[in-house]
C-alpha cells in the first residue's frame, strides 16, 4: 500500500510535462448543468453562510420551499471526545467508512484485509481476505450490502457483507496501484483512480469496464461522484482537479490552484455545489467547481508527504447525546439547525474540524500516534472516526459544553475493542 508520494521510478525518464487548462483540447466550456431539473445543484452564487442552504433536499428546493427554523446560535467549538478504540489490524489502517445505514465501520489496512465493526458495540464482525497486498481505498454501495476495495494488487474486489465473501469476478484492468473508489449514488457504477493515472468506470452488475479516461499525468489520489451521478471528479500528483461528465467521458472542468501542489483527496459537498480538495502544502480548499474558483481555504494541520482524506459534516446547537439515542430521541434532534464542518486528518496525529462557512477550528481532536491517513463522519448521530499508521481506528463522541466552560466528559469509561 502507498500512501506517501513517490518520485517517479527510473524506467519513466524526465517526468511528464503537468498539463494546463488551457491546454486541454478536450476540455469544453463548462456553464452549467445542460438539465434545468438539476438546476438545484449549481443555483447559489456565494457559499450559504450556514449548512441550512447547504444541506436543503432536492425537493425541498424544486418546489420553491426553504425551512423556516428559529434562529439558534452557532457553537463556537465543538467537544468530541474519545468514545472507543478498536485494534486488530496488524499493519497501518488507510481508510476508514462508515456504511451509509449507519449500522457498521468498514477499515482496510496495509496487512491486505478489510475488517467490519459493529458502529454500536465496536465488536468486530468480519474480516475480509482474498487481497493479496495493501489495501488503500474502500467504498460501501448506497443500499449498505456491498463493500468495493482497491489494492496495490491491482485489483478491485466487491464484497457482500451479508455473506462476508467476495463476488467470484473481480474488477481487473488497472495497471497499478487501485488507490481510490466511489459508487455511484444509484449503486450501479463504480469509479476508480489509479496509480496508472487513469480513471476507470465500471459497470457493477456485470463487472465490466465501461469507460477508461485518460485523466491525469501523474499518478490518480481520489475520485469521487455528485449526489446525481452525472459528474464525477478526479484529482492528481499532477496538482490538477478534473470535473467529468459520467454519460460521455468528457473533460468539463479543470481546476488548478496558483501553488500546483499536489491533490490528494477530493469530495463533492452534500448540496453538489462545491469540491473539497486537500493538498500537500498543509491546506483544505473548497472549490465553486462551475465558475472554477476557490471558495474557501482551511488551513491548521500538517499535510505534505502523504494521502489524507478530507470529508464534512454536521453539527447542531445541541449533541446526539448516547442516551438521547437509547432514549428514541433522535426525531426531536434531526428538527435542529445544522451547521456544516470540514475534517482532515493531520500528520502530526491530529484531526481538525473547521467550520465550512468561518474557516475557524471548532475543534483539533488528538487522535492518533502518527499520520492520521483516514476520517469519517456519521452524518446522522454526528459519530467522527478516524484511523492512521498507528494500526488503531478510534470513534469519536461529541459532548455538551457545561454552562462554566468546561467540557463533559462521556458517561463511564471509554470502550475498547480488540480482535
Amino acid at each position: 500500500m502507498s500512501n506517501q508520494t513517490s518520485p517517479d521510478p527510473p524506467s519513466r525518464g524526465s517526468p511528464k510535462l503537468k498539463r494546463s487548462p488551457s491546454r486541454d483540447s478536450d476540455e469544453r466550456r463548462y456553464d452549467g448543468p445542460r438539465d434545468s431539473k438539476l438546476q438545484y445543484a449549481y443555483d447559489e452564487e456565494e457559499l450559504p453562510s450556514d449548512a441550512e442552504q447547504a444541506y436543503i433536499s432536492p425537493d425541498q428546493e424544486q418546489d420553491g420551499l426553504s425551512p423556516k427554523r428559529r434562529k439558534v446560535e452557532r457553537p463556537q467549538r465543538l467537544n468530541y471526545t474519545p468514545y472507543m478504540t478498536l485494534r486488530g489490524h496488524k499493519r497501518g489502517v488507510a481508510a476508514v467508512k462508515f456504511s451509509p445505514d449507519g449500522k457498521w465501520i468498514a477499515s482496510c489496512s496495509a496487512d491486505a484485509t478489510i475488517k467490519i465493526w459493529d458502529a454500536k458495540t465496536g465488536g468486530l464482525a468480519q474480516t475480509l481476505e482474498g487481497h493479496l497486498a495493501g489495501i488503500s481505498t474502500i467504498a460501501w454501495s448506497p443500499d449498505s450490502k456491498v463493500l468495493a476495495s482497491g489494492s496495490d494488487d491491482k485489483l478491485i474486489r466487491l464484497w457482500d457483507i451479508s455473506t462476508g465473501k467476495c463476488m467470484p469476478t473481480p474488477l481487473v484492468g488497472h495497471h497499478n496501484y487501485v488507490y481510490s473508489l466511489a459508487f455511484s449514488p444509484k449503486g450501479n457504477m463504480l469509479v476508480s483512480g489509479s496509480y496508472d493515472e487513469a480513471v476507470f468506470l465500471w459497470d457493477v452488475r456485470t463487472a465490466r469496464l465501461m469507460r477508461s479516461l485518460p485523466a491525469h499525468s501523474d499518478p490518480v489520489r481520489s475520485v469521487d461522484f455528485v449526489r446525481d451521478g452525472t459528474l464525477t471528479a478526479s484529482c492528481s500528483s499532477d496538482g490538477l482537479i478534473r470535473i467529468w461528465d459520467t454519460g460521455t467521458g468528457q473533460c468539463l472542468k479543470t481546476l488548478v490552484h496558483e501553488d500546483n501542489a499536489a491533490v490528494t483527496s477530493v469530495k463533492f459537498s452534500p448540496n453538489g455545489k462545491f469540491v473539497l480538495a486537500a493538498t500537500l502544502d498543509n491546506a483544505v480548499r473548497l472549490w465553486n467547481y462551475v465558475e472554477g474558483r476557490c471558495a474557501k481555504t482551511y488551513q491548521g494541520h500538517k499535510n505534505e508527504k502523504f494521502s489524507i482524506n478530507a470529508c464534512f459534516g454536521t453539527y447542531t446547537a445541541h449533541p446526539i447525546l448516547i442516551e438521547d439515542e437509547a432514549a428514541g430521541d433522535s426525531e426531536a434532534q434531526q428538527g435542529q439547525q445544522k451547521w456544516a464542518f470540514v475534517a482532515c486528518g493531520s500528520e502530526d496525529g491530529s484531526t481538525v474540524l473547521w467550520d465550512v462557512s468561518s474557516k475557524e477550528i471548532l475543534q483539533t481532536l488528538p487522535s492518533h500516534e502518527g499520520v492520521v491517513l483516514g476520517v469519517d463522519v456519521g452524518l446522522e448521530d454526528q459519530t467522527i472516526v478516524t484511523c492512521g499508521v498507528d494500526r488503531t481506528i478510534k470513534i469519536w463522541k461529541r459532548q455538551p459544553v457545561t454552562a462554566n466552560g468546561h467540557d463533559r466528559p462521556p458517561p463511564g469509561q471509554n470502550g475498547s475493542a480488540t480482535e
